[in-house]
């Protein structure tokens, strides 16, 4: 499986050239053990990654085996849905190889942000200093996660954003494989959020995205929707509001390969609506408060 060439530029104001399209990694057999680096030559570490799968079967072995060789001392935290297709047993098993791999096996489908606030929670009782979110299905590609974590800064050193959006609508990102509604679903919906919400971020809707702890923790998920397309709106806003510094890195988004896509006009429908109802909320007085307190770390339940 390979995955989209991608621009790897720190800020938006600094794109580079597009990078050649990554030597596919290798994928464990069957039984085979992979040994983990030593410590002196594990960059990354204290970063988490967060990959939410529902039947990601057929995706999953090559996205990992990717995301641990470009962050070689990152751990690796699969949050299945009780996928029907096997992908948390195939998990499980990759787990097993591998002591950077874990698993957090959910009873049912709930929607990817539940999922998520979950994982983040997971990866913060963890320990976890930046924790990354993305898809499982190949369409954000592991080689850009260096460039999506520098301006995070390391463990111990205050970098220059809080939180970084791997970005398709800023100079040298784009996508690839979509059709003129899909496209003009997710650059509206983006732009749609932007101009109502007064926020800075060219994409508001893309799930590639790299936090500092302290930014996660900091947010009231107990109130945050469960749906996909609306939590990464959401998500975003709230750390704006909270006072998140926030950078972009562009990024080349190339659709699935393999599966489904999960979009559906439901969802569509719930962005636009809670779009609206943040607003409306602000404009009352009843918005996101600085230095209200979170419960995505062991402090309280996800």
């Amino acid at each position: 499986m390979a995955f989209a060439p991608a621009t790897l530029a720190p800020m938006t104001e600094s794109p580079g050239p597009r990078g050649d399209r990554p030597v596919e990694p290798k994928v464990p057999t069957a039984g085979e053990t992979i040994a983990r680096p030593p410590l002196g030559d594990r960059p990354h570490e204290g970063t988490w990654v967060v990959l939410p799968t529902y039947n990601e079967a057929e995706n999953l072995e090559p996205i990992a085996a990717a995301i641990l060789e470009h962050l070689p001392g990152a751990t690796l935290l699969v949050v299945d849905d009780n996928s029907p297709d096997g992908t948390g047993a195939i998990a499980d098993a990759l787990a097993a190889r591998d002591p950077r791999v874990r698993v957090r096996h959910r009873p049912a489908k709930q929607g990817l942000g539940r999922a998520y606030i979950d994982g983040f929670r997971v990866a913060l009782d963890g320990g976890a200093e930046r924790v990354v979110q993305m898809d499982a299905d190949g369409s954000h590609d592991p080689a850009v996660l260096p460039a999506l974590l520098g301006p995070l800064g390391e463990a111990g050193a205050d970098g220059i954003a809080d939180l970084v959006i791997g970005s398709r609508y800023v100079s040298g990102g784009g996508v690839l494989d979509w059709g003129i509604f899909r496209r003009l679903v997710s650059r509206g919906g983006s732009l749609f959020a932007r101009i109502v919400l007064w926020l800075p971020a060219h994409d508001l809707t893309g799930g590639f995205k790299a936090w500092r702890r302290e930014t996660l923790v900091g947010i009231p998920w107990r109130g945050v929707h469960s749906g996909g397309y609306v939590f990464q709106i959401e998500t975003t806003y709230l750390a704006h509001r909270l006072g998140a510094r926030i950078a972009e890195v562009p990024i080349v988004f190339t659709d699935r390969r393999v599966g489904v896509s999960k979009m559906s006009r439901r969802i569509i429908g719930e962005a636009l609506l809670v779009v609206l109802t943040l607003r409306w909320d602000e404009l009352r007085g009843r918005g996101p408060k600085r230095g209200g307190a979170g419960d995505a770390s062991g402090s309280g339940s996800a």
